[in-house]
């Protein structure tokens, strides 16, 4: 540590240039937060004097006019450890609308800052705010109150103190409602708040309430903006020439915009600048730049040589389409006030384009072109200097290579997208990424008479992703449905949190490209993950969202999630038009997780009778819960008797209804009844797949989906000092676990794969040269540099959460092991621990239940050859632990994922299940559901509960040591890997014989406890 000129303490710490980030505030605008830094203090004194006076009052406690010169270098000097101060800050007034670079400075919103409070203990920190005036009232405090928070903690400060004045109401209501763990008392005139800095249920729930209100009123500007500007990429005044070609992309996509606005404006008012008339099909006089302009009889402007003419009346008609046509300007001196900014130009021009664009009051920008992080690193500092101008200036970004928005709803249709013809008017709110995508979802959304209510694409997904839309849309009473195309989840903890929300108000269907979400198109910038491919599988599960294969899958969801209300069950009651058709569909009904309770096959040539009396049956009050009509004849015509029949059914009942009848697809009139729509499937399949994925999401929604897990006796603090000295020292001391090059703490442990268990055999993950480890099992992919744990800092951190460890011995010789053997208590079991053998039953590398010295000193001799002779390169090392009760052996694992953020998983042990994957997965934080369901997700769990008369093992016993384990991930990001094998599940509780534990420096999760755009 150092001392500057001014007396202030310095670590020598680099700027934590991951503290910044951008936030939405309560109003939908946006701005950056940063770390200080010493040139801010011309911008901070300016802050500081336009604030009034009972401002000044509230932060100082006395009247300061100006902030004196040392204590000014004192608060933009800082080390970012022991003193720390982030600020919000904007462009400087006149900068944003002259196009000025970021030279031209900031200025200050609001400044959050800790100094940390000399002491014994846990370190405390006294905490302080100020927000600018014309902030009030917009959450900036809020937001830096968890951001400071965020950074303390990272720090080791695990407690904010602070001073306030009882008048201050606003500060005070923003530690109250944060909800952390608060305390306060008046003394002296002031009011004593203290903090805990540990996150809780309720500032967990806070901050994602607060977000989901500031990120849906985000969208809500970009979604009901009426004033549009367009900027292409044709000369704009007095343009030094950089602009495109006409014919180039760009050009093209400017004039697709202004051709669809002519053809359908919806209720937008299209400003257009940087087009060509020309290019764009101009042909009509300009009647909003100046005063109109009508044609003289050589065909010339008015003003060239020749007679005046004059205008003929103008109709209502007329009148409209001037109203609502494009209106083209030549220079930004020419745009008035808009909400929206559009942009089909290149990179440099949308950049210059956005910075003036806030100056005439957008919300937003939907950037159509390329050019950005497709094409190389280049490319991506382009794409975030381009998110950094907007935010900066409070504009959200979709985009780049976008295909634009489209809203519908009376009053409210937007139209900003390349589309020729906008979707019509319809409940499903629809978001894609890229634009081709776009292209063909529109179109078969189009062709079945869905309709949307908005349409979305985020093209390369620099800013607003589905996460921003599925805010909005969840009080959104216009959207029914929510229908998501996914190229890439750059956040999945954030999305299965929203997506959960939302699911248990609305359907919401997903389809991810590639299935596992590893595939990354080009521009798209995604953290990598070494997950398991199933991994994405498991958190849509979590989440509660339905799972489609594919655009077709999707559509067909859909269709019956819109205009069918959920069924109460899954019993099915079929009409067929031939026996064969009814078995068929059946079976179909089967495999699609549905029972066929009540069905009628029609003969061909059915009379109008006998239709209505079948109709009449199925439905019948308590028939069943869902429909299915499947019609197709050989050789009579079908007739529209059927589909009326079943239609007026549906609606008079309320039944949920699907049909597949020859000739209709999509929503027909035919299969209409009032405001009820059947939907109509190419195929029954298609049919009754889309039914059954409607009847499980039916039945999650009335599922109890738990409480997040909250055991006893977990000890944070003492968890955080150990793992923070264990990384401060670089504590190896030994290696404790499979793969860490010496002897380990249990090995594979008494009641291992096999080992303990009914028969006697088995084995688990060997480790032995050659053989590959499975995806998602746990076993590689370590991070480079991880500490691992020794055996009393392994048993000490899970004694933290309330996991105890079975303490083993490590010997190396017979009579070292009797020795061991007389501490820990017999009978004992013996083990090898020499890592690649370990948990090798079948190699001879368990004995379990030796109850006399002269057995133990055999077995110990046996089993020393046995390794010198499998691995000569090492010397052999043994362990005695003394024997657990036996029950069933299973593996509990966690790791730190840069994407995923912590995956737990679990397993019965053994090879069979690695090798064929039969492993469960869980991104946490958990509820007790989510924890069962993994217990009871592998197709192993019947050995948990009794298979083939064996005792039903304490399996709430097996679940809460893994919701413990779920806690100790999220809570400790540092958490590299840990393996809990075997963790032996008796018929009354659960021994953790051994365990594999490492840490590494945490590095930011996608989804911190702090609300954040993508950075």
């Amino acid at each position: 540590m150092s001392e500057d000129a001014a007396g202030v303490a310095r670590h020598d710490v680099r700027y934590p240039v991951e503290w910044e980030a951008d936030v939405v505030l309560r109003d939908g605008t946006t701005t950056h937060l940063r770390p200080i830094r010493p040139d801010d203090a011309d911008a901070l004194q300016r802050f500081h004097m336009a604030q009034s006076e009972r401002s000044v009052y509230y932060r100082f406690f006395a009247a300061l006019n100006r902030i004196p010169e040392r204590m000014l270098r004192q608060f933009v000097t800082v080390d970012h450890v022991d003193r720390t101060a982030l600020v919000a800050v904007r462009p400087a007034s006149g900068s944003r609308a002259d196009g000025a670079p970021e030279g031209a400075g900031e200025e200050i919103l609001g400044v959050a800052r800790f100094d940390v409070v000399p002491g014994p203990g846990p370190r405390t920190a006294e905490v302080a705010f100020n927000i600018a005036d014309t902030m009030q009232g917009r959450g900036l405090g809020s937001v830096l109150l968890e951001h400071v928070a965020d950074a303390a903690r990272e720090r080791g400060i695990h407690r904010f103190v602070a001073e306030v004045l009882p008048q201050n109401r606003a500060m005070l209501g923003v530690f109250r409602e944060a909800g952390y763990a608060i305390e306060q008392h008046l003394d002296d005139g002031f009011v004593h708040v203290g903090i805990d800095l540990d996150p809780t249920d309720r500032s967990r729930e806070v901050m994602a309430d607060r977000e989901h209100r500031a990120e849906s009123v985000s969208m809500a500007g970009l979604l009901g903006a009426r004033r549009v500007l367009l900027v292409g990429p044709a000369p704009i005044g007095d343009d030094d020439g950089r602009a495109d070609p006409p014919h180039s992309l760009e050009a093209l996509q400017a004039a697709r915009v202004v051709a669809s606005h002519r053809a359908e404006p919806g209720d937008t008012e299209l400003t257009v600048l940087g087009v060509a008339p020309e290019t764009a099909g101009e042909d009509e006089p300009d009647v909003t730049s100046g005063p109109a302009v009508m044609p003289g009889p050589s065909g010339g402007r008015s003003g060239a040589p020749g007679p005046e003419v004059a205008a003929a009346p103008e109709t209502d008609a007329a009148a409209d389409a001037r109203s609502t046509a494009p209106s083209f300007v030549t220079g930004w001196d020419d745009v008035g006030e808009i909400d929206l900014l559009l942009v089909a130009a290149p990179p440099d021009r949308a950049i210059e384009a956005v910075r003036r664009a806030a100056a005439h009051g957008a919300r937003g920008v939907v950037v159509f072109s390329g050019g950005y992080a497709e094409t190389g690193q280049a490319g991506l500092a382009r794409q975030r200097e381009l998110v950094r101008v907007a935010h900066s200036a409070g504009m959200r970004v979709v985009g780049p290579a976008s295909y634009g928005l489209v809203t519908n709803g009376p009053g409210g249709r937007l139209r900003a997208s390349l589309a020729e013809h906008p979707p019509p008017d319809g409940v499903v709110g629809l978001f894609c990424q890229s634009a081709p995508a776009a292209v063909t979802l529109a179109r078969t959304v189009t062709g079945r008479g869905l309709g949307v209510s908005s349409l979305v694409s985020a093209g390369h997904r620099a800013d607003v992703s589905g996460n921003d839309l599925m805010q909005y849309w969840q009080d959104d009473p216009a959207t029914g449905v929510v229908c998501l195309y996914l190229e890439t989840l750059g956040n999945p903890r954030k999305f299965s949190r929203i997506a959960r929300r939302l699911a248990a108000r609305k359907p919401v269907v997903v389809v991810v490209a590639g299935r596992s979400g590893h595939v990354v198109p080009p521009g798209h910038a995604v953290r990598t993950t070494r997950a398991p491919r199933r991994m994405l599988d498991e958190v849509l599960t979590q989440s509660g969202v339905i799972r489609a294969e594919n655009t077709h899958q999707l559509m067909d969801v859909a269709q019956v999630a819109a205009h069918q209300p959920l069924p109460h069950g899954r019993r099915v009651g079929i009409l067929a038009g031939s026996p064969t058709l009814l078995t068929l569909v059946s079976e179909a009904c089967g495999a699609a997780g549905l029972d066929v309770g009540h069905a009628v096959a029609l003969q061909p040539g059915a009379s109008d009778r006998d239709v209505a009396h079948a109709v009449e049956s199925l439905y019948a009050p308590e028939a069943c819960d869902a429909v299915v009509v499947v019609d197709v004849p050989v050789v009579v015509p079908r007739s529209d008797g059927i589909a009326r029949a079943v239609a007026a059914a549906a609606a008079r009942t309320g039944r949920t209804t699907v049909a597949s009848m020859l000739g209709l697809h999509g929503m027909p009139d035919v299969l209409r009844s009032g405001e009820v729509r059947v939907p109509a499937f190419s195929t029954p399949e298609d049919a009754v797949w889309a039914l059954g994925a409607v009847v499980r999401y039916a039945r999650w929604r009335k599922q109890d989906h738990g409480e997040p897990v909250r055991p006893e006796g977990v000890d944070r603090a003492r968890a955080r000092e150990l793992v923070e000295s264990v990384l401060d020292e670089g504590v190896s001391g030994g290696a404790n676990g499979a793969g860490a090059g010496g002897a380990g703490n249990g090995g594979a442990g008494n009641g291992g794969a096999g080992e303990n268990g009914p028969d006697g055999s088995g084995s688990g993950v060997s480790g032995i040269p050659g053989r590959a480890v499975p995806a998602g099992s746990g076993g590689s992919g370590t991070p480079v540099g991880a500490v691992p744990l020794d055996d009393v800092r392994a048993a000490e951190l899970l004694a933290c959460y309330g996991i105890r460890l079975w303490t083993a011995r490590t010997v190396t010789s017979p009579d070292e092991a009797v020795a061991a053997a007389r501490e820990v208590g017999w009978p004992v079991a013996l083990k090898i621990a020499t890592p690649v053998l370990r948990h090798r039953a079948d190699l001879g590398g368990v004995k379990l239940d030796i109850a006399e010295e002269s057995e133990l000193r055999a077995d110990a001799a046996r089993m020393q050859a046995a390794a010198a002779s499998l691995v000569p390169a090492v010397e052999p090392v043994l362990e005695i632990q003394a024997m657990a009760p036996p029950g069933v052996a299973c593996v509990i694992r966690s790791r730190e994922d840069d994407l995923f953020g912590p995956v737990v998983s679990f397993g019965l042990a053994g090879d069979a299940t690695d090798l064929l994957d039969d492993v469960s997965h869980g991104v946490p934080p958990l509820t007790d559901v989510d924890v069962a369901r993994m217990v009871r997700g592998v197709r192993t769990a019947p050995r948990l509960f009794g298979y083939q008369g064996t005792p039903a093992s304490d399996v709430a016993a097996l679940e809460d040591v893994l919701a413990r384990v779920s806690v100790m991930a999220d809570d400790l990001p540092e958490l590299a890997s840990l393996e809990l094998y075997p963790v032996t599940v008796a018929e009354r509780g659960a021994s953790v014989l051994h365990a594999t534990i490492r840490l590494h420096a945490a590095t930011r999760r996608t989804d911190p406890l702090r609300r954040a755009l993508p950075a």
